[in-house]
C-alpha cells in the first residue's frame, strides 16, 4: 500500500495526519539542544567549557538540527510544488523582466529564516519548477545572507547605519550575482535530477491534478531520495566546521586583516569561507574582532562569506551543481563580497 492510500480522505482525517506529524517535528527540534546538553554533560560529565566538548556538541546538535530542517523544507516545498504550474512560476519570477525575478527571489530569501545548508533544497524546488537559474541563485545567496537575526543583532550593537549598508549590501550581491549568472546560462551545469518532480519513482508534470495523499506522498519520497544523496556531505561539512568551530584566533585576525593590511578584506573573506556558522552565531565573533579595531567594512565581508560561501554549503551544492557552475558562483559572489568590504572601509573610513 503506498503512502497516499494511507492517508485519510476525509478532511478531519487530513488535519490530524498533518497536525501529528508536524507536532513530532516540532517536539523533535525543541528538545535537539536539551538532548546533547543532557547527554554530554550530565551522561558523560563533560566539560561544557571545553573547547573538545564545544566541539561535539556543536557536531551532534547542528546535524540533528539540519536535519530536522532538511526534513521539514524539503517535504513543504516539494508539497507546495506540486500545485505550481511551471509556466506560471517562471513568469511569476523570471520571463522577459528576469532583473525584477532576481529581486522578488532576492526579497523572499531575506524573508526566509533558512541557513545556507537548508535553502539548498528550496533551491532545488525552485529550478524543479522551472524558475530561470539565475533568479532562483538570487535566493540562495539572500536566504542565508541577509539574516532577520542578524539584522536585530547589527541594530543594537552597532546602530541602523550599519544595518542598513549590510541589508542593502547584502540584497546587491544576490541580485547582482543571481542576474550574472542568468545571463551566462548556466542552466546545462545543473544535475540532470533537479530538473525532476517525481511521484512513485516517475517523473511527473506538478501541474496536473493531484490528491491530497498523491501530494504527500511525494513529499515523503522527495525526503528520502535527497536526503540519501546529501547525507554524506551533509555530516562532512558539519564535521569540518565543527572542527574550525570555536578555535577561530581572534589575535590572528586583528594582525593580519588589521586595518593597515590592505589585503585586509581579501584575508578575512579567505578565513571566512571554511567557517559554519549563520549571521546569528558569527556575531559574537564580529564583536569581538571590532573591539579589537577591525574595520567594519572588514567584518562585514567575513560576516557574509561565513554566511554565503559556508564549506558546508559548497559540499551540498555540488551535489546539485556542476563544478563549472560552482566555480562560478563562488567566484561571483566571492567577488561581490570583497567589493563590498573595501568600499565600506573607504566609506566608513
Amino acid at each position: 500500500m503506498s503512502i497516499a492510500e494511507r492517508i485519510p480522505t476525509t478532511a478531519k482525517g487530513r488535519v490530524g495526519v498533518l497536525g501529528a506529524g508536524v507536532g513530532l517535528w516540532a517536539l523533535a527540534y525543541w528538545v535537539n539542544e536539551w538532548l546533547w546538553d543532557a547527554v554530554l554533560f550530565t551522561g558523560f560529565g563533560l566539560d561544557p567549557t571545553s573547547r573538545i566538548t564545544e566541539t561535539i556538541h556543536f557536531f551532534l546538535y547542528d546535524s540533528l538540527k539540519i536535519l530536522l530542517l532538511l526534513v521539514i523544507i524539503i517535504f513543504a516545498s516539494t508539497v507546495l510544488r506540486s500545485f505550481m504550474s511551471v509556466e506560471r512560476t517562471r513568469a511569476f519570477l523570471g520571463g522577459k523582466r528576469e532583473g525584477v525575478g532576481n529581486i522578488l527571489a532576492a526579497g523572499l530569501g531575506v524573508i526566509t529564516p533558512f541557513c545556507s545548508c537548508s535553502a539548498v533544497p528550496a533551491f532545488i524546488g525552485f529550478v524543479a519548477a522551472g524558475v530561470p537559474i539565475g533568479v532562483t541563485m538570487s535566493f540562495l545567496i539572500a536566504s542565508p545572507l541577509v539574516n532577520e537575526i542578524a539584522i536585530g543583532l547589527l541594530l543594537t550593537l552597532f546602530g541602523w547605519q550599519i544595518t542598513a549598508l549590510y541589508v542593502v549590501s547584502g540584497l546587491t550581491i544576490a541580485i547582482g550575482a543571481g542576474w550574472i549568472l542568468g545571463r551566462l546560462h548556466v542552466e546545462r551545469w545543473v544535475e540532470p535530477f533537479v530538473f525532476d518532480v517525481r511521484l512513485g519513482g516517475q517523473v511527473i508534470d506538478p501541474s496536473l491534478g493531484l490528491t491530497f495523499g498523491q501530494r504527500m506522498q511525494m513529499g515523503v519520497e522527495e525526503v528520502k531520495t535527497l536526503l540519501a544523496k546529501i547525507w554524506i556531505y551533509l555530516l562532512v561539512g558539519i564535521g569540518l566546521g565543527a572542527l574550525i568551530h570555536g578555535w577561530a584566533p581572534t589575535d590572528f585576525f586583528a594582525t593580519y586583516a588589521g586595518a593597515d593590511n590592505p589585503f585586509g578584506v581579501l584575508i578575512a573573506v579567505l578565513i571566512g569561507v571554511p567557517l559554519y556558522s549563520n549571521a546569528a552565531g558569527v556575531m559574537p565573533l564580529v564583536v569581538a574582532l571590532f573591539d579589537k579595531g577591525l574595520p567594519m567594512g572588514t567584518l562585514l565581508a567575513f560576516m557574509m562569506a561565513v554566511v554565503a560561501l559556508s564549506l558546508p554549503e559548497m559540499i551540498l551544492l555540488r551535489r546539485v551543481l556542476r563544478p563549472q557552475l560552482l566555480a562560478i558562483f563562488i567566484a561571483t559572489t566571492g567577488l561581490g563580497i570583497i567589493a563590498v568590504g573595501y568600499l565600506f572601509n573607504a566609506i566608513l573610513a
